[in-house]
Parts: structure tokens; sequence; C-alpha cells
């Protein structure tokens, strides 16, 4: 029976059957980040929104229409995260992380919210899991943080995966840069989609990502800052590719590629996926060296990235399977029931996965349904105190010793 109450929209409910495949993509990444030498981290779903206006940018659509802001009871302007990089920033300085040994190494994983057009790929609650390396300039940082995203989705085995990469030179070089891309915009305003004549001055890097059709001939004449690296930012972009080359990535320069968040510097990347169709991004990120000195920290260089879980699970196409039991603990007859449970708990502390019947279906019954989950054998508990255990696999049953049932059904491994 259908409730009358729905999910909100872009919201979903997770369910079992893609919960496991969740798990497996979270276990995989908790695992190389910690070989790695990152720490979880969790911040609040919500902040104060002037750290999203300060750090992501107040010209940017994530600002400008997708988040999710309101009014507590004290009248503070607060705003669910759309992204995880200024939320971990402030804990960083908030808890004095910038007086440890540098670079501080940090993992996450949580749900994020965008107020945007539901789509394949695209929610208004999402889960990210990311990384953040702050405390060093170092282009091994870069490269790290780079390889980890591909070791991952190696590991998880995502089709057709392409890294692009880029690079927005430091601050100083940005700022000259814009001035130059800013000239060649206005020289062809005409042209230009009205979105993007309305933020030629604000943020005129959104226009390489437009799909207005004059737009796009625009930029393809527009000057890229790939091609006016020079001094230190060349030199850094050179060493990121070098380490790259050396371990084996494989990538493509892409001097159109932009991210849609302000606080990025230096290198830029984005791994893709034809498989996903128009949001082709599955993860991505990049080098960030000013934005702790904006949310009012010392200048500080850091690095990170953030890939998306459902983006992912999307790319995979696939579903996990609901792994078998270890051991199903059936009942001749009601009077066995405290048995049954305190054998059950006794097998799952001995680390096997064991479940009993908590519908009180007859012996068929319970059979049948240790067949459903898969069980691998079966202890029957007999009404006068002896048991019997089944292979299910076999379908061969024998007597099992009533004082030893726990070693019976580990093969005497508990």
């Amino acid at each position: 029976m259908a409730s009358k109450y729905q999910a909100p929209r872009g919201t979903f409910d997770v369910l079992p059957d893609a919960a496991r495949g969740r798990a497996r993509i979270e276990g995989a990444a908790a695992a190389i980040f910690a070989r790695a030498g990152y720490e979880p981290i969790a911040t609040p779903a919500f902040e104060d929104t002037e750290l999203f206006e300060r750090g992501v940018g107040r010209s940017t659509d994530i600002v400008r229409k997708e988040m999710f802001s309101f009014e507590d009871k004290g009248e503070r302007s607060l705003t669910l995260r759309p992204e995880g990089t200024a939320p971990i920033c402030r804990a960083y300085l908030e808890h004095g992380m910038h007086k440890l040994a540098q670079p501080v190494k940090l993992s996450y994983l949580g749900p994020f919210f965008r107020h945007e057009r539901p789509q394949a790929g695209r929610y208004r609650q999402f889960h990210q899991l990311g990384l953040e390396c702050i405390g060093t300039d170092s282009p091994l940082a870069d490269a790290e943080a780079i390889m980890l995203l591909s070791d991952l989705l190696g590991e998880l085995g995502v089709p057709g995966v392409q890294l692009r990469l880029g690079s927005l030179g430091s601050l100083d070089a940005r700022r000259a840069y814009l001035e130059e891309l800013k000239a060649h915009l206005h020289a062809h305003e005409s042209e230009l989609s009205a979105d993007v004549r309305e933020r030629i001055d604000i943020n005129p890097l959104r226009a390489f990502d437009s799909d207005d059709e004059g737009t796009r001939d625009v930029m393809a004449s527009a000057p890229t800052i790939v091609a006016s690296l020079a001094g230190e930012d060349a030199e850094h972009f050179a060493a990121v590719r070098g380490l790259l080359d050396a371990a084996g990535v494989g990538y493509e320069v892409d001097p159109t590629l932009v991210r849609g968040l302000d606080y990025y510097t230096r290198t830029i990347f984005s791994f893709v996926c034809d498989a996903l169709g128009a949001q082709s991004e599955i993860g991505g990120g990049g080098r960030y060296d000013g934005l702790i000195e904006q949310l009012g920290g010392p200048p500080t260089p850091a690095v990170g990235w953030a890939a998306g879980i459902e983006r992912i699970l999307l790319a995979l196409d696939e579903t996990e399977e609901a792994p078998g039991r270890d051991a199903f603990v059936a009942i001749a007859d009601e009077n066995q029931r405290q048995r049954a449970m305190a054998l059950a708990v006794e097998l799952r502390h001995a680390g096997l996965s064991a479940e009993l019947d908590l519908a009180g279906r007859g012996l068929k019954g319970q059979l049948k349904h240790a067949n459903r989950i898969g069980a691998r054998r079966v202890l029957i508990l007999e009404t006068d105190g002896s048991a019997q255990l089944r292979d299910m696999e076999s379908g061969e049953q024998r007597a099992a010793d009533p004082g030893n049932l726990v070693d019976e059904m580990t093969g005497g491994e508990s």
C-alpha cells in the first residue's frame, strides 16, 4: 500500500540494494585514504551563510541560485552546505589545526544540498566523498590528490574515465588573465548569451562552461590562462604533469577547464565519464591557495577534491547482491525459541552472520526463508534437545553435537 507522502523533489530514499553499493564505495575510499594518511573529519550539515558567500564566491551559480538558506530563531542566516571545502577550512581555523605539523590531510563523506533542476546524476540532496591536503604548496600534494582519486575509480572499476587537467595560475596571474578575458568578451558582447553578458565583469570564467552556441563560438578564440602561464606557475604545472607521467596516470591538458567555485588557483582537474551523459564529471577539484586567508586565517596553500557517490553508482550501472548468511538457526517447535536466540547471539559473537526466524514460520517455511537469504548452513533444533546441521548447497544433513553447537557451525574455528 503506497503512502500519500513521498520524498521531496530532488531527493531519494537509499534502499538496501543501493546501500550495499554505497557501502562498497565508501569502504574502498576509506581504505585508500587511510593508507595515504588522510584522517576523517565531519562538519555540520549547515553553516553560516557568509562562509559560502565569502568562500565559494557571491558571483557563482551555487551562491546566486542554488543554496538552501534560511533564518534560524535568532535571525541568523544559515545554509545547508552545498560543498565541503569551505566548512573544512573553517574547522581547520576554528580548531587551531594550522598549529599542527603541516600539511594536515583530511577526508570526508556526507550529504550536500543544492537547489538544482533534478535529473540523472544531479539531485538536490546528494552525497560526496573527498579529501583536503592543507598547508603545502608542493606539486607533490597536487599529484597525490589526483592519484588517490584515480586509484579509487580504478579500484571500483568505473569504466571509460578520463582525466582532464588544467591550471588557473596564481592569484596574481589569474587577475591579469581575467582582465584579458574580459576584454575579449566585451569585444564580442553582442554574440554572448544574456547570462554570460551579465557576468562578464564578475565571473568571466563561467563563459567557458556555456552551452549557448554563440557563446561557444566566441570562446573558441578566447585567450586561455594555460597558454600564458609563466615563472613559478608554469614550473608548478610542469611538475604536476611530470609526477603524473612518472606514475603512469594518463591525462589530457584542457586549457578551457574551469571550476564552478571561485577559490581555485593553479592546478585544477576533472575526472569525466562519458557513460554519465550531460553530467559527465564524476569527481574533481584542485588547488585553493587563497581560501583560508580569505576566511580570516594566515596564508595557507591547499589542494583537494570531491567525488559524487550517486554519479559513481550511475557510471558503474550495477547492483550489489545481498551477501549470504553463514548460519540460520531453525526450530522444530516454539519451545526452542529462547535456545535459538541464545545460539544466534553466540554465533554472532563468534564472528558469523547468523539469523533466526522472527515471523513464526513452521519448520518448512524456515528452511525456505534460510534458502531465500542465502544461508550456507542451517542448524535445526529438535524438540527432544538434539540438533541437525544441514548444508544448504549440497542438501546433506547430519546430527550435530547439542553441547558444542558453535564449534559445529564454525568448523571448530571459533
